[in-house]
């Protein structure tokens, strides 16, 4: 017989930000889809700040250069303000996907140096990998490794496989602060955490049950 669906919580909201840098549909479903099968709470995409400010948890996204994604950001009028007030004063559970992940680091060396958010001290550079086969982007499936424990890789393991679409990812100043790699010739960044904030740099809308798994848990993750 089959269990009774979780009843959906109409008092937590995730707010995931559409600051135009990036194709939020898949993300949106991925999300929506996980807090209906684990009573998760309500998914809403927005752009609005005093949306952000309310939520429960905060999702950013981030497609395209470091530089210009945080532009976009601080160019929409409060969001940038919002999400950092309700991450760095109100402690709300924070997820970066991909350049949103990215962002989380003290600064962004592609096309110049750019200031980041500075939730995780490191820096982001462009991938080198020592095999000359292996290209830039680092584009497809992985295999995780990961490096420390946390919720969100309840039910997940080293060996599970993520999809990884990227060019740069984080070098962070405390090995501490990496959570996850994936081997590329040579380590690379898959996921960060400090606090309530944890980032991936990999897409978990695209990465199947791993990535559906890590979505459910952050969803429901209480820090």
């Amino acid at each position: 017989m089959r269990s009774p669906r979780p009843k959906v919580r109409s008092d937590v909201l995730t707010a995931i930000i559409d600051y135009e840098s990036g194709n939020l549909h898949s993300a949106q479903k991925a999300f929506e889809r996980m807090a209906r099968e684990t009573g998760g709470g309500e998914v809403v995409v927005t752009g609005e700040a005093e949306v952000v400010a309310g939520a429960d948890r905060i999702v950013l996204p981030g497609d395209g250069a470091f530089a210009a994604c945080m532009s976009a950001l601080k160019g929409h009028s409060g969001l940038y303000d919002a999400m950092v007030h309700a991450v760095e004063e109100k402690g709300r559970p924070f997820m970066g996907i991909c350049v949103g992940m990215q962002l989380m680091a003290s600064w962004g060396r592609e096309y110049g140096d750019t200031a980041g958010l500075d939730w995780v001290s490191g820096e982001v550079v462009r991938i080198t990998p020592a095999a000359e086969a292996l290209k830039v982007p680092h584009m497809g499936w992985n295999d995780l490794v990961l490096d420390a424990a946390h919720p969100v890789f309840d039910g997940i393991a080293t060996g599970d496989h993520a999809y990884f679409v990227h060019s740069y990812h984080m070098v962070v100043s405390d090995l501490a602060d990496r959570l996850a790699h994936v081997d590329y010739g040579g380590d690379v960044t898959a996921v960060v955490g400090a606090g309530t904030m944890i980032g991936l740099q990999f897409h978990p809308e695209k990465s199947q049950a791993a990535g559906l798994r890590m979505i459910a848990n952050f969803l429901n993750w209480r820090p």
